[in-house]
Parts: structure tokens; C-alpha cells; sequence
């Protein structure tokens, strides 16, 4: 079994409720087992700063895919949840990104991981850090990167989702 981190977020329509249903449908997938799930936080919008702002998390799961596969489960979540990609980095009902994988790295035509901005989003490793506070991204720790990044005061604490035995949250 290898263990993935996937930052999950929203900004159109019912974002708390799609990402609860992301969640819930990540649980569903054969061969997914879903370990921890993050607060969600509100965050302003990356990239693209003129739209609404994101509710974001990050869940870690254990699988038996690749990571290759598991992206294909993803997107099809993505897909049921509504998702239309219009422009990169724009609005969006649903957003799951595989972030990394301390057990494969890729580097392929649809998925690169480690993530390749990352260490560059803030609301990715705020929620990530509460589910796996000694992870290390690309030889450093969450905590060296966030301290790097000038947007960390603008993430606020929105939601904790009691996921039973899987929520893990500092």
C-alpha cells in the first residue's frame, strides 16, 4: 500500500458540502482507504486572484494504485461533482490535486509529484500540515516552506468535519 497526500478545494456552488462529498466518495473507491482528513480552511483564490474565495483541506489515503490511477479516480470524482475546466487556475466546483507520495515520485505527461507549486501554496500546506505535521516536500519540512510564503495569515480556520476514526487535526 502506498500512502498519497491530495489537497482538495472549492470555490463555486456548495463548497463545504462538495468537499464533504468528495471526501465521502474518496471512501467509496475500491482500493482507496481514506486515513485523514484535514480541517478545511477558507482561502483567497491563487494564480487568479479575481473570483471567489476557496474553501480548501487535504486528505491522505492509502491505496493500492499508482498514483497514475489514482488521478484517473480523482478526476472522475471531479467529473460527478460537477467539475468543468474553463481556464487554468479559475473557479471551479470541486479541485483534487495528488500532492505527494512518500513512497513514488512521477514525473508524466498528467501527473508530476511531487506537486509542482506545492511549496508555493499556502493553502495547500496549512491543511497538510495538520494531518502529517513531519512531512518533508522536496528535502524540507512544511513548516520551512510555510514560513517562506507571505500569504499564510490570509487562511482561516472554517470548518472540522468529524470523519470518525480518520480525522486527524491538530
Amino acid at each position: 500500500m502506498a500512502k498519497f497526500y491530495l489537497s482538495i478545494g472549492a470555490n463555486l456552488g456548495d463548497r463545504l458540502g462538495t468537499l464533504r462529498e468528495a471526501v465521502q466518495l474518496l471512501k467509496t473507491e475500491p482500493g482507496v482507504t481514506v486515513t485523514a482528513v484535514s480541517p478545511f480552511y477558507e482561502t483567497p483564490p491563487w494564480g487568479k486572484t479575481d473570483q471567489p474565495p476557496f474553501i480548501n483541506g487535504a486528505v491522505a489515503v492509502e491505496t493500492d494504485l499508482s498514483g497514475e490511477a489514482l488521478l484517473v479516480r480523482c478526476l472522475a470524482i471531479e467529473q460527478r461533482l460537477g467539475r468543468v475546466r474553463h481556464e487554468k487556475w479559475g473557479a471551479r466546483t470541486i479541485d483534487i490535486d495528488l500532492i505527494c507520495s512518500p513512497d513514488e515520485t512521477c514525473r508524466s505527461e498528467t501527473l508530476t509529484l511531487p506537486h509542482p507549486y506545492a511549496t508555493e501554496r499556502a493553502f495547500v500546506l496549512v491543511p497538510l500540515r495538520d494531518i502529517a505535521p513531519d512531512l518533508c516536500l522536496c528535502g524540507r519540512p512544511l513548516d520551512d516552506w510555510l514560513k517562506r510564503l507571505p500569504d499564510t495569515d490570509s487562511i482561516r480556520k472554517k470548518e472540522i468535519i468529524n470523519y470518525g476514526k480518520n480525522t486527524h487535526c491538530r
